[in-house]
């Protein structure tokens, strides 16, 4: 049976028209059938063009019928609408005198005798007029006229709702028609506007539904077809005043008409300032902040950031700033919040627009990263000079140091008001943040005069004044997220990642944006704090008044504070290093065809893809609802500011020394080989990527850098875009290798950014297996023997380049010439040839020895500030640094000696110098390579530029080295003792008569020696600022001043030969190890430790050689036991000196004297009892002769290593 809904058993006949066989089975088709299926189609076909004329006859009837329905109504009106007109225009014939003038417009406007005249014929009007007779204009043009000189009733007698409909509809009627009425008569057009004014006056509630409407036909009015205010003089007072109709009421929907204004008017370019000082006068600005807000909310459906143009937005925003800076606010309280509020929005969305065109035209170029690889570029004009000035007059000093200037206490009587204050707080925080991002060349500058705001109020209590930092550190201190930070690190994750919050339900707060803002404002505060508070105001900031006359001291937090901060900072930055995974989403999913990414339009697949085939996709997400700051900048943050605190902690201990240790975390025993296998995949990623562990690509940037600068050459703009275009293109090549590795090398990370979590020694141990890994990477080897062996058969050539002859008479001169073009095959082993002034080479043994007394001896003779070279000066502790004014003193020699700027024996002197420089920053990091130890002792500002040169890190620019007051102590005493009178001056500054200027004094000499008292040191005045020759210091910007010094003299004037330096350095010392060390563990690294050698652990690693040699019976010879026993019993400073005696250096080595190059060896020295010891510290050798005393010996002994006698080479 066959089953149906019918009921019926029987199948249903099938009919098959198609002509095709459906039997699966059967054979192909025949010539025969094919002709039949043919004719089947076409019958089919036939069929179906008589089924589609039938329905189209079907529809033909009804829609003739629409037609003509259509197109009677259309004749009815227009006969209704005439018979209107000519009723309408019978009497107004009636009322004038027109003798015999016919056109309406013509007409003379006389007043109505009664309301229901005026009313009868307006009724008639707004009927029938339309915009497209232009017949009707002229009517509207004399009732407008008659309406005017007729004394009709106010807006309280016309509130019927007969007047308000019709007013409202003939407004509608002449807004529609002031278009066509721009190119009529000026009259005719002022009579149109002085309408709008009068009704618009009586019916302002109705109008401001129609605000949009209004403002825009207005607006069309006024500007041209590229948007610019373009008002005939004649119609201006007209337009201004149907403006300020619609605006000055105070009425229900104020909020809308203010929306309409604020959409349409304020997007005109260039409006005059007459005109926008007369719409201020009428403008309410707590109504005008109330419409920006309710534009701005995503729900509008007029939404400003998306109905107007990024120009127009510009202009919007200059005139708000404008309006809001001239006019009066009713609420005074409830408008600056608003405001703050607004304007974060508009200057986030145009951060980019304002930062680059802030300063003038520039150029923007784009880049793609797919295969083909495209390059655009265009030129962005500079903002206008009314947007540009106040815009900039949103960083003013009066502007940011007054936001917290009506901020309420921070602690309210009750929870309401901490609530209010919270939400105040939050929004001075985003609109702070936002001018960061939004002026990022002026961003010192705004952090300053935050830090100089407060909370103070002059009818307030003294409890409520409070500087702006401590008033965000309260802030951020009672936010959720700092409370649950500072107990456990793992809280960061659900706080930074919204995904996992979601997932676990954890930590829902719903002001989470609101806390982050908080205290991402206060981070930003903090390191201007302390780079303007001295030691003393910050150990004793706790105890200071509130009257003292130090701004620094009353910013200061007290200690338990800072610690706390510290625990904060803490587990922030190190969750977000150790589960930055977790925190970015990482993911690396299965392999993934490009096939299917490109027709999934997934460029970030294309693009972010690992080069052995693994797919890497990093989120770096943004946080605190700002699109501004992101993940990465938070880490950098967040890690700059816990480096600062840390270094001046390491400069005076005021946290327990344990402090800073996070071993807890990590398994200490795994430790050191776990990271060495991260560096080796950070090599590895590096490579694919193409990025250079050694940071050489930004290297040879500086290197062309510096070349312009001192050849004095401008390129065109065309060859400086493209330069900046394939900067651009290398850097977003190793940007993605760096997101990748900071996912996948989270040891690495932090022992690079946060050193401190891991104690010195493990460091020392990571550094020491860095360079060894780094040996294996270059030569297959850590023997320097089989590489000179495996050289010498492979490439003997190439090991030529690595010897060197050198007279000890011009030791440094000779390494320079010889050994410069190495570059970083300076890292490799090399065999030097001491020889004499006959040029004969001098006898040695070269175990490594004679490269250590190379080393030690080009290292005494370049950094020595007394041998002619004053390449390095000594400050009042004789701590070196590189000489500031060298290269100016070079380029003033050259100029005394007539050779013009620029030239090319010019120019390669001076290039020249900074070669010496950055081949003195080589030898360092030759010995630091070797293990080699020497007695040279760095100023600490100096050696913190080493510490922040690490370039893998995610804030390296924000942790990159900042000169400021404490460290100005190790440059100049004096100058520092100057700058911290000025700072607390009680006076008034102004009298000191200082301006924005430093002078600079130069000595220009071949040679410090060569210098005779009659020659006059030569001064050069710099300004400090823009334009500082003509700003005084006064009490308000003093410490902007102090600031600008610190700047200048640590980090602008010896920025070139300090970079060389660096750059030296950092060819053969990975930057991103030397990170790993704060200024002090540097100075150890370099010199080894200040405390007295460990004798036992000496003799224990000591080597034996000649009649010393320990025999099979592993008994030392007696003289070895006494001269043991002669030097346990040496004071420290005794046993010091024996150590630089046979090394050079007093210090032992950092990991004991186990890993001292060459090994601390004794040999017999003879058996003549009145002879001295003697050393060979090239090999670390002491020759002891072999005394029978023990009191001889250490009377020989004592004299030698107190006098220095004994010094040769054998």
């Amino acid at each position: 049976m066959y089953p149906s809904f019918t009921g019926s058993a029987r199948r249903p006949r099938q009919v098959n028209l198609s002509g095709r066989n459906t039997n699966p089975f059967a054979s192909a088709a025949t010539s025969k059938q094919s002709s039949s299926t043919q004719t089947t189609q076409h019958t089919l076909a036939h069929a179906h063009a008589e089924r589609l004329q039938r329905y189209q006859e079907r529809l033909r009837p009804p829609a003739a019928r629409s037609i003509q329905r259509a197109w009677r109504g259309y004749r009815s009106r227009r006969q209704t609408n005439h018979v209107w007109r000519q009723e309408w225009d019978v009497k107004e014939l009636a009322d004038a005198a027109t003798e015999g003038r016919e056109a309406p417009g013509t007409w003379d406007p006389t007043p109505y005798e009664s309301e229901q005249d005026c009313l009868g014929q307006l009724r008639l009007l707004v009927h029938f007029a339309s915009p497209r007779e232009p017949s009707d204009g002229d009517r509207l043009i004399l009732f407008a006229r008659r309406y005017a000189s007729s004394a009709l009733p106010t807006h309280s007698a016309a509130a019927s709702n007969a007047w308000t409909c019709l007013l409202l509809r003939l407004t509608k009627l002449a807004v529609s028609m002031l278009e066509p009425f721009k190119s009529r008569s000026h009259g005719d057009l002022n009579v149109i506007l002085e309408l709008l004014s009068a009704v618009v006056t009586i019916i302002p509630n109705q109008m401001a539904s129609f605000s949009i409407q209004y403002f825009k036909a207005l607006r069309g009015v006024a500007s041209d077809s590229q948007g610019v205010y373009n008002l005939q003089v004649h119609h201006q007072e007209q337009w201004e005043e149907a403006i300020r109709a619609l605006l000055r009421p105070m009425i229900p929907n104020a909020a809308t008409a203010y929306e309409g204004f604020a959409s349409q008017i304020l997007r005109i370019a260039r409006m005059s300032q007459d005109t926008l000082q007369r719409m201020s006068d009428s403008i309410r600005i707590r109504d005008l902040v109330l419409a920006m807000r309710n534009s701005l909310s995503r729900t509008s459906p007029n939404n400003l950031l998306h109905s107007m143009s990024r120009e127009e937005l510009l202009w919007l925003v200059a005139y708000f700033i404008y309006f809001y800076r001239t006019g009066n606010s009713t609420q005074e309280g409830t408008s600056d919040t608003l405001y703050v509020s607004v304007m974060s929005k508009f200057i986030s969305y145009l951060a980019v627009d304002i930062a680059s065109r802030i300063d003038g035209p520039t150029y923007t170029a784009s880049i793609h990263n797919d295969d083909s690889t495209s390059v655009s570029a265009e030129s962005l004009p500079s903002l206008p000079n009314f947007v540009r000035n106040e815009i900039l007059g949103l960083i003013s000093q009066e502007h940011v140091s007054g936001l917290l200037a009506r901020a309420a206490p921070l602690v309210g009587p009750g929870s309401e008001t901490s609530a209010v204050k919270s939400e105040q707080a939050s929004e001075l925080a985003v609109y702070a943040l936002t001018l960061l991002r939004a002026f990022p060349s002026k961003g010192d500058e705004i952090r300053m005069w935050l830090y100089f705001g407060s909370t103070s109020r002059k009818d307030t209590t003294v409890e409520s004044s409070m500087p702006a930092m401590k008033y965000y550190y309260k802030a951020a201190n009672q936010t959720s997220i700092y409370k649950l930070i500072s107990k456990h690190p793992n809280h960061v994750i659900s706080l930074l990642n919204p995904s996992i919050r979601r997932r676990t339900n954890a930590l829902a707060l719903p002001d989470r944006d609101e806390q982050w803002q908080i205290i991402l404002l206060f981070l930003e505060l903090y390191p201007i704090g302390l780079k303007v508070m001295d030691d003393e105001d910050f150990l004793n900031g706790a105890n200071s008044s509130e009257n003292t006359n130090s701004w620094t001291r009353r910013s200061a937090l007290d200690l338990d504070q800072v610690k706390d901060l510290t625990m904060f900072l803490k587990n922030l930055a190190f969750s977000m290093y150790w589960n930055g995974t977790e925190i970015a989403e990482v993911e690396e999913p299965e392999n993934k065809s490009s096939i299917a990414a490109y027709f999934s339009g997934d460029v970030a697949a294309l693009s972010d893809s690992h080069p052995d085939g693994r797919s890497v996709r990093v989120n770096d997400a943004t946080i605190a609802g700002l699109p501004c700051i992101t993940l990465s900048y938070l880490k950098g943050m967040s890690t700059g500011l816990l480096r600062m605190i840390y270094e001046r902690d390491s400069r005076r201990r005021f946290l327990p020394s344990n402090h800073w240790l996070m071993t807890q975390w990590f398994e200490m025993d795994r430790f050191v080989p776990a990271v060495v296998q991260e560096e080796e995949e950070r090599h590895k990623i590096e490579e694919s990527y193409g990025a250079d562990g050694n940071g050489e690509a930004e290297d040879q940037d500086d290197e062309v850098e510096a070349e312009e600068v001192h050849d004095n050459l401008i390129g065109t703009q065309r060859t400086q875009q493209v330069r900046n275009i394939e900067r651009l293109r290398r850097q977003q090549r190793k940007a993605l290798g760096r997101k990748y590795l900071q996912s996948v090398t989270p040891r690495l990370e932090i022992l690079q950014n946060m050193p401190f979590f891991i104690p010195f020694s493990t460091r020392v141990q990571a550094f020491r297996q860095f360079v060894l890994l780094d040996q294996v990477r270059r030569r297959r080897t850590t023997d320097p023997d089989l590489w000179r062996f495996d050289m010498m058969s492979s490439n003997p050539i190439h090991m030529g380049r690595h010897k060197a002859k050198v007279h000890r008479e011009s030791i440094f001169d000779d390494a320079f010439d010889q050994y410069y073009s190495l570059g970083e095959g300076l890292k490799e082993p090399i065999q030097i040839s001491f020889v004499d002034k006959f040029d004969t080479v001098e006898e040695g043994i070269d175990g490594g020895g004679v490269t250590k007394e190379f080393l030690t001896s080009v290292t005494n003779e370049a950094f020595n500030s007394m041998n002619g070279l004053d390449m390095f000066v000594e400050n009042d502790q004789h701590l070196l640094y590189p000489n500031p004014t060298a290269l100016e003193e070079r380029k003033e020699l050259l100029r005394q000696a007539g050779e013009p700027a620029g030239s090319q024996y010019y120019n390669e002197s001076t290039r020249d110098l900074l070669r010496r420089f950055e081949f003195m920053g080589r030898i360092i990091g030759k010995c630091l390579y070797e293990g080699i130890l020497v007695d040279i002792h760095f100023a600490p500002f100096f050696l913190l530029k080493w510490a922040r040169t690490g370039g893998h890190n995610a804030g390296s620019r924000e942790t990159s080295y900042h000169g400021n007051l404490n460290d100005l102590r190790d440059l100049d005493e004096a100058l520092y003792q100057g700058l911290l009178q000025l700072k607390n001056y009680a006076g008034n500054v102004e009298s000191m008569g200082l301006t924005f200027e430093v002078t600079d004094t130069l000595f220009p000499s071949d040679r410090p020696s060569s210098y005779h008292p009659s020659q006059a040191p030569i001064p050069r005045t710099r300004e400090l600022i823009p334009g500082g020759s003509n700003t005084p210091v006064t009490n308000k910007n003093r410490l902007v001043y102090i600031t600008n010094i610190a700047r200048y003299r640590l980090s602008v004037q010896p920025y070139q030969q300090t970079s060389a330096f660096l750059r030296g350095l950092g060819t053969i010392i990975d930057p991103a190890w030397l990170s790993m060390f704060n200024q002090h563990e540097l100075q150890t690294l370099v010199s080894g430790t200040d405390s007295a050698p460990d004798i036992a652990d000496l003799r224990r690693n000591t080597v034996y050689g000649g009649l010393y040699t320990i025999g099979d019976d592993g008994l030392e010879h007696p003289t070895i036991q006494l001269f043991w026993t002669a030097v346990l019993a040496f004071n420290d400073e005794d046993k010091m000196k024996l150590l630089k005696f046979v090394t050079s250096t007093p210090r032992a080595p950092l990991l004991g004297f186990g890993n001292l190059n060459p090994r601390f060896s004794i040999r017999d020295g003879g058996n003549d009892q009145s002879r001295l010891p003697t050393t060979s510290t090239c090999v670390n050798l002491l020759k002891l002769p072999v005394y029978k005393d023990a009191a001889v010996l250490s009377e020989r002994l004592l004299y030698s290593i107190r006098s220095g006698a004994g010094f040769n080479l054998s």
